[in-house]
């Protein structure tokens, strides 16, 4: 026998309703399961027919069922055919829950974020590695400097810049696997890693720059590194200068016209007084390996090195890395040869600049 329950049994509707359920007795060990929103109308009732499951739903009314028994047997005696049955406004078919209407959908989304054709540039300061950063555009300072973080996007060029400035290992190895596989390259380096009494890393490295100018092309990366959107431009100057005179001790090159902004930092001031002081150039990038960071520090693996430069360079793309980086030496010949494999040539700022 079925058991006869009311619709209302397991609702929070504080109205009465007329219909029943019959339903198979449910286990007492294991309770209904809750009305999914989207079957319960704006009254908080049942939206008829829910069904218990595995119920069936009947409409408790004897007159009807008695009326249509009769029109059944008057049309059979008479030989016509049943009526097939129409659905009354409110019925859906089987299974399905009526409710109110849904509102319309735009074609188009509230907010849609239109993405352009190549990336969209934005002028800010070096970000922590967790975050995704816009290079900014290439733009020229009141003192006709300009920033510049990737060059000619047409070309087949890509500029693979190093900075050195704390880390000495493996700044040699690196370095040395350039020049054996005939890879160019520009190196900004810091007065006080060239003057460094510690390690003569420094020194090594701008005397195989020196050695090789068919290869390098070398820049200016401040003497102590401090970033130059909290000095002064008297105090800008000195730390270009300085370095400038550390270098000129020991090799017959000038690290002008190129600037590489310490910890990224910039603006328009750090643009227009490093232009006055012979560096036109602040070189930026648009692709950051984040090699300064090591692993157990949250920083980049091999692999995310290789990814990042084989999947966002583009021609006039400018890599950073640094000579003392962690895993850059590792991931130096996969880098390579991803850029060969898009058709992409590597080589220093004065070519991908076309000056």
């Amino acid at each position: 026998m079925p058991l006869w329950v009311r619709a209302t049994t397991g609702s929070t509707c504080s109205r009465p309703t007329k219909r029943w359920l019959c339903a198979r007795a449910p286990r007492p060990t294991k309770p209904l399961p809750p009305v999914p929103p989207s079957i319960r109308s704006s009254g908080g009732c049942l939206r008829p027919p829910y069904r218990l499951r595995p119920s069936l739903v009947f409409v408790k009314a004897p007159a009807l069922i008695a009326a249509a028994l009769l029109a059944l047997i008057a049309l059979s005696a008479c030989g016509g055919k049943s009526p097939s049955a129409t659905p009354s406004p409110s019925s859906t078919a089987a299974g399905t829950a009526t409710g109110p209407a849904s509102p319309s959908v735009s074609a188009t989304p509230a907010a849609t974020l239109t993405l352009p054709a190549t990336t969209t540039h934005t002028a800010t300061a070096s970000v922590p590695p967790t975050a995704t950063q816009a290079p900014p555009t290439p733009t020229p300072g009141p003192g006709g400097g300009r920033l510049i973080a990737y060059g000619n996007r047409d070309s087949s060029l890509v500029a693979l810049t190093f900075d050195m400035g704390g880390r000495v290992d493996p700044a040699l190895d690196i370095i040395n696997y350039l020049v054996a596989n005939q890879v160019p390259a520009t190196i900004f380096i810091t007065g006080a890693m060239v003057e460094n009494e510690n390690t003569d890393a420094g020194r090594q490295v701008l005397g195989i720059v020196a050695a090789h100018p068919e290869l390098f092309r070398l820049g200016n990366h401040s003497y102590t590194h401090p970033s130059f959107t909290e000095l002064s431009p008297a105090m800008m100057r000195e730390e270009l200068a300085r370095t400038e005179a550390a270098i000129a001790r020991y090799v017959s090159i000038s690290p002008r016209p190129y600037f590489r902004p310490p910890n990224g930092a910039y603006n328009a001031t750090v643009v227009s007084t490093v232009a006055g002081a012979g560096y036109p150039d602040t070189i930026y990038w648009d692709i950051d390996t984040i090699d300064w960071k090591p692993e157990s520090d949250g920083g980049p693996t091999v692999d995310e090195i290789v990814a990042k430069v084989s999947e966002r360079a583009l021609g006039g793309s400018i890599v950073l890395m640094h000579l003392g980086g962690y895993n850059t030496y590792e991931a130096l010949p996969r880098i390579l040869s991803a850029l060969q494999s898009k058709g992409l040539q590597p080589t220093a700022m004065h070519d991908v600049l076309g000056r």
